[in-house]
């Protein structure tokens, strides 16, 4: 097994999927590894600094207790065309169980991204109000409201670099780690079991299918051409933003000498599905273990 126990962890970006980072986390410190510096943009800069703080059990077990009505009545709705959610609401509940901090007093080297969307410039939190650095790197374009920080404007790190391995200031001879959660769909997901006709198999009461093989014999079967689905304009607008940010993350990573990757696949939960968040955890700890073990068993 190798012998370095020390971490350089990376989350990147991806909405709710970020809670997934939690699990990450959980696998690690279980192995016996020790986190010494964190780099987190947009979810990855939320869970990333709670760590750092010292309080990522409180948040666990704060966001795993919100269910769908919970989270929903949490997001501060606006008709303001620079995003859907002013973003205040739920930062001011979660203040309520863990208080804010100064990044540079946290016990952990954390750092998180932010882009001025006037200039196009990355801002690079390392110290100041932990929360407005996480509000400023979760600014997701069109749904959160930009935070406002010393005259600038701010939106979601991950439209610059949702994987930011290049905030890491120490690395060293630590264990690099990025944890990414926006993998193609296709690599992560089963086909649809078919029979041996090559139908999709979906379970019938017993009643419907007695009475759909009796309709058969009067009334045979015709096949049906395939229909190809198309996306509206803004589906396809999405899409295309989807498949620019997995390459992107695909070359951020394979830039760098990273030691284990975990991925999450994109289609795992919404931008906004919080509320499934003990289902996501998991997925990230059962993630991070098979890594984990293909990187310990290739190191011994």
């Amino acid at each position: 097994m190798s012998e370095r126990k020390s971490v350089s962890l990376v989350l990147s970006s991806g909405g709710a999927r970020g809670l997934a980072h939690v699990g990450v986390i959980e696998e690690l410190e279980n192995r016996g590894y020790e986190i010494k510096e964190i780099a987190g943009c947009s979810a990855g800069a939320l869970v990333g600094g709670m760590y750092a703080a010292g309080k990522l059990e409180i948040f666990k077990d704060w966001i795993c207790h919100l269910d769908r009505v919970d989270v929903f009545s949490l997001m501060d709705f606006t008709f303001s065309s620079r995003g859907f959610i002013k973003g205040e609401k739920v930062y001011n509940a979660l203040k309520k169980v863990i208080k804010d901090c100064q990044i540079e007093d946290l016990d952990v080297a954390f750092s998180c991204n932010a882009v001025d969307y006037r200039s196009g410039e990355e801002v690079i939190f390392r110290s100041g109000s932990l929360y407005a650095a996480i509000r400023a790197s979760g600014s997701i374009p069109t749904v959160f409201q930009p935070a406002r920080i010393n005259h600038q404007e701010l939106i979601d790190g991950g439209v610059l670099n949702p994987v930011p391995i290049s905030l890491l200031q120490d690395p060293g001879d630590n264990l690099l780690l990025v944890v990414g959660l926006n993998a193609t769909d296709s690599e992560l997901v089963a086909p649809p079991k078919k029979d041996a006709e090559g139908h999709r198999l979906i379970s019938l009461p017993g009643w419907l299918k007695e009475y759909r093989n009796k309709m058969r014999e009067y009334f045979p079967e015709q096949v049906k051409p395939e229909k190809v689905t198309s996306m509206s304009s803004i589906n396809l607008m999405t899409r295309s933003f989807d498949l620019l940010q997995d390459r992107f993350c695909s070359l951020l990573i394979e830039k760098y000498p990273v030691d284990v990757t975990v991925q999450i696949a994109r289609n795992q939960a919404g931008t906004l599905e919080f509320h499934r968040a003990a289902e996501l955890i998991e997925i990230g700890r059962l993630k991070a273990a098979k890594a984990l073990d293909q990187w310990e068993n290739g190191n011994n």
